[in-house]
């Protein structure tokens, strides 16, 4: 009997004989509110030749009284209006630096000793420092001086940071150019207690197909036009580190600006109107001008209307010139990409791209450079001899790399890479740059050779490399492969190629990652950067392993398992298996295995690593690949194979014998939530799921989700046999859902959790949903995320520990 009123006691809070429970936010157990409380290390940059560094401190943590202050939600950006920069900024409120790479970190004079510092850049000659630091009012501009060691503040608390980039730096290191709020601003109206003047009316002509992704923090009417357009205007000026301060462009919406490498030129892209009610700002209509240094109107280099109504495809784009940019190695020269197939996937061509160049003072023709098999996606420069251009195609996971000479149009790209860019184990790695006359990056060369550093997966294991590439012969030459064992390696940069010096970051299970400088050319000894030690005392002996095993169609799987820290060996334990979908067009890309057992064990507020302390197996990350090969589609067989990789991890973890299988919870973030739910719906393999922040109707995400490219109309079986709304009368299994109410993910907004909820209670699943005040798609503030936590451990004791037998019962 009394084991009975304890099984009711355990289930009544969660299945809920009120319709809500008015409770504060709460804290988790110790052993987890211990990992949680503790301290980062700071935010390390340094120069490029290693000798200068600066240290940004910050708290792991918002307050909820942070995220209450007031925001606005504007075509896809969130504003505080107050202060004119993103409402969700990541601050950080100590900053040291350091000089000499033995010598200790300084505290810099003149500077705020607590700040809300953002918008870090280096000078061009790496001497200064700029940031901004928010204060009640606004935002101000500061600049560091490494020499002096000193601080100074260029501006009052008028920047405009409403859209990203408030500031570049002048090629002298001497000014810089500023995005300030106009002085006549218009007030903004109060949205909420405005009287309306009439109604919002959109219009759809016959014909005319705008298939978009379900964006939020749209603009909904006139009122949301007037603000956005309020705050994304700026005045531009020039700010010299003397204090000098000149008005150097008028009012515009100006959306981002980008200096020639020689100084002599500045390409500004402002938004202009029509605004839309479909999609973010990113896609309003812009104009692109290049101005010289006096603000002199040089050149209309791009004028791009309205982008609502794009072909079908995850591969579409819009026509003309698109993706425009400066050499990096010429003085001023403009380059971008037009699509040979107007933008439309659909077309059979050749070459979907072409690139085109034109220089300074963009009077003459385009000259073409190349034509790309995919889309084109980006130019690494090197020389007027050499570049290197990428492309990619969605559909077929296929990404090239073409070897150009930029000056001889008429000799034919080389493709030097041809691959899966999901096949890590075939990865060649990226090539290393430097900097060059202008300070921009452009490749490494010696001769006829470029540089490369790789991740170096294989089915050995990850030994991360440095290879030599000719030019002429296409041949490689393996100069460096890691033989460090107990540890995991990083090659982060080359500080000098020619001597062999790279900054590397060296880690392992229970060691925190720091930098080093290491001559890997002569292999010898690293020397170390920085000494960060490990913040998570009571778990950095817990036992850590990446396991293997096979689905039951034969395909590789892995994960990387964690014992409790009180583990004892024969003992029976609960687990958690905490996973994220991916979608595969080939088996052997699936199966590769790319987690690391001698990486770092990082605690966030999303991991289930916190529950090793409190007497849980853990299998983090696990394989949950969905294939679909040739004309199959991934998720035309998506619940089979999600079933499939769910029983497989709990097989694999009990052949081991750690776990009592009847004790296994499941859990996800995003499209892990979506993953835990069809899990509980379609399978009997779990005591409880964790879905936080997930979709759960692919009906209102009728024109593509994750990597579904295909609509509703195109494909309705599989819409609805993915979403677990549909089948919510076969979820028997005790569920915790937690939304933020403010999620601006795509598709997963909060609407998704509410009415997953209803329908699980109308259906009499033990289901508990928590929606979390102000909190967007990931959480910030410590009050949510304690109160997670504790939600968490929660369902995990009551359903999961103390199983006995419920499972059973529920069938």
């Amino acid at each position: 009997m009394k084991n009975t009123f304890l099984r009711i006691l355990f289930f009544l809070p969660f299945l809920g004989i009120y319709a809500q429970e008015n409770i504060g936010y709460q804290e988790p157990p110790q052993e987890i509110l211990e990992l949680a409380n503790a301290e980062p290390a700071p935010r390390v940059r340094m120069d490029n030749k290693g000798e200068k560094f600066y240290f940004a401190y910050r708290s792991n943590y918002k307050s909820i009284a942070e995220l209450s202050e007031k925001e606005l939600r504007l075509g896809g950006l969130r504003i505080n209006p107050k202060t004119n920069i993103g409402s969700r900024q990541t601050y950080y409120n100590k900053l040291k630096i350091r000089i000499g790479r033995n010598n200790e970190e300084e505290t810099v004079a003149g500077l705020p000793t607590k700040g809300l510092f953002s918008n870090f850049g280096w000078s061009p000659d790496e001497k200064k420092l700029a940031l901004t630091n928010t204060v009640e009012t606004g935002v101000e501009l500061w600049v560091i001086n490494f020499e002096t060691k000193t601080a100074k503040k260029l501006t009052d608390a008028n920047l405009n940071a409403n859209i990203p980039g408030p500031y570049i730096w002048l090629n002298d290191s001497n000014g810089l150019l500023v995005k300030k709020v106009p002085k006549n601003r218009k007030d903004l109206i109060n949205t909420v207690n405005s009287v309306p003047t009439g109604p919002t009316i959109s219009v759809s002509q016959q014909g005319v197909k705008a298939q978009n992704r379900t964006y939020q923090d749209l603009l909904k009417n006139k009122n949301d036009e007037f603000n956005f357009e309020q705050l994304a205007t700026s005045e531009l000026h020039k700010v010299n580190l003397d204090g000098t301060n000149t008005l150097w462009q008028e009012k515009n919406m100006y959306r981002s600006m980008s200096l020639s490498p020689n100084g002599k030129y500045i390409m500004l892209t402002t938004i202009e109107k029509p605004f839309s009610y479909l999609v973010t700002y990113s896609q309003f209509p812009f104009t692109t001008i290049i101005y010289d240094m006096n603000g002199n109107k040089i050149y209309d280099a791009l004028k791009v209307p309205l982008i609502e109504d794009l072909p079908k495809g995850f591969m579409a784009t819009r026509t003309g010139r698109r993706n425009i940019a400066w050499r990096s190695d010429q003085p001023a020269t403009i380059y971008w990409a037009e699509a040979l197939d107007d933008g439309d996937p659909a077309k059979k061509v050749s070459h979907r791209d072409e690139v085109f160049q034109l220089k300074a003072p963009f009077t003459g023709t385009p000259t073409s450079l190349l034509k790309t098999v995919g889309r084109m996606y980006g130019i690494t420069w090197g020389n007027s001899a050499t570049a290197v251009a990428y492309d990619y195609w969605w559909n077929t996971r296929n990404t090239k790399t073409y070897l150009f000479n930029p000056s001889k149009n008429k000799i034919a790209p080389k493709i030097i890479s041809d691959r899966s860019y999901q096949d890590r184990y075939s990865d060649p790695g990226s090539f290393i740059t430097s900097k060059n006359e202008f300070g921009r990056n452009v490749l490494s060369m010696e001769k006829n050779n470029l540089y490369l550093i790789g991740d170096g997966y294989s089915k050995d294991g990850r030994k991360p490399f440095v290879d030599k590439f000719n030019t002429k012969n296409l041949k490689k030459k393996r100069i460096y492969e890691s033989d460090y064992t107990g540890k995991t390696l990083n090659i982060m940069s080359a500080v000098d190629l020619k001597k062999g010096t790279f900054l590397i970051m060296l880690e392992s299970q229970n060691e925190y990652p720091n930098y080093y400088i290491q001559n890997l050319k002569k292999n010898k000894p690293a020397i170390a950067l920085t000494n960060f030690k490990n913040p998570y005392e009571s778990i950095k002996n817990v036992t850590k392993e990446v396991i293997t095993y096979k689905r039951e169609d034969g395909l590789d799987l892995s994960g990387t398992l964690y014992l409790p820290t009180n583990y004892e060996e024969g003992k029976k334990y609960p687990m958690i298996l905490w996973a994220y979908p991916r979608e595969y067009k080939d088996k052997k890309s699936a199966a590769q295995v790319t987690v690391n057992a001698d990486e770092f064990t990082y605690v966030y507020y999303g991991s289930p690593i916190y529950w090793v302390t409190r007497g849980y197996v853990v299998l983090d990350d696990a394989s949950f690949p969905i294939v679909g090969e040739g004309d199959e589609e991934p998720n035309d067989t998506f619940i089979k194979q999600l079933v499939a990789n769910g029983k497989a991890a709990i097989d694999a973890v009990d052949k081991l014998g750690y776990i009592d299988r009847s004790r296994v919870a499941v859990g996800g973030h995003s499209y892990g939530a979506f993953m835990t739910a069809n899990l509980l719906t379609h399978s009997d393999l779990f005591a409880a799921g964790i879905a936080r922040s997930g979709a759960y109707n692919r009906t209102l995400t009728p024109y593509g989700f994750q990597s579904e490219e295909r609509s509703y109309w195109e494909a309705p079986e599989v819409y609805y046999n993915m979403s677990p709304f549909m089948h919510a009368d076969k979820m028997k299994t005790p569920l915790l859902l937690i939304h933020g109410e403010a999620d601006n993910n795509s598709g997963t907004y909060p609407l998704q959790s509410e009415r997953y909820f209803n329908a699980l209670k109308g259906m009499g699943a033990p289901v508990r949903l928590v929606m979390l005040p102000k909190e967007s798609h990931g959480y910030r503030s410590r009050e949510s995320i304690m109160h997670l936590l504790w939600e968490q451990d929660r369902l995990l004791e009551m359903h999961v520990k103390k199983n006995d037998e419920s499972k059973a019962k529920r069938k």
